[in-house]
């Protein structure tokens, strides 16, 4: 038998396949080339972070209701720990790079 996050995070697997079979082809080109590719990831990424949150919420939920909120955060960071294990550049979504500055400042001349 499964820990409970491992079989949450199966389910969530499972469930979504589809959309986590598009993204692993996604991920794995993401590996050879994150530069060319860091918009188109963190656009598909978008939607599988909200999957991975709604299933961490799930496996959480019922512990926190029972008022285990540590139990909870333990438990959410082993969920977020199997997930790092399959997607080790998850983090890297949302990761915004810019060549240019924002803003310039001038040089006051005396």
């Amino acid at each position: 038998m499964a820990t409970k996050y491992k079989d949450y995070f199966d389910r969530m697997i499972s469930t979504d396949k589809y959309k986590f079979d598009e993204f692993n082809k996604l991920y794995n080109e993401y590996i050879k080339n994150q530069d060319g590719l860091q918009e188109k990831y963190n656009a598909e990424g978008k939607e599988i972070l909200k999957i991975i949150r709604e299933w961490e919420n799930k496996l959480c939920s019922q512990t926190e209701k029972a008022g285990f909120g540590n139990y909870s955060t333990n438990l959410s960071e082993k969920f977020w720990t199997e997930v790092r294990k399959t997607y080790p550049l998850i983090d890297y979504i949302g990761v915004v790079t810019k060549k240019e500055s924002m803003f310039l400042i001038k040089k006051i001349k005396l």
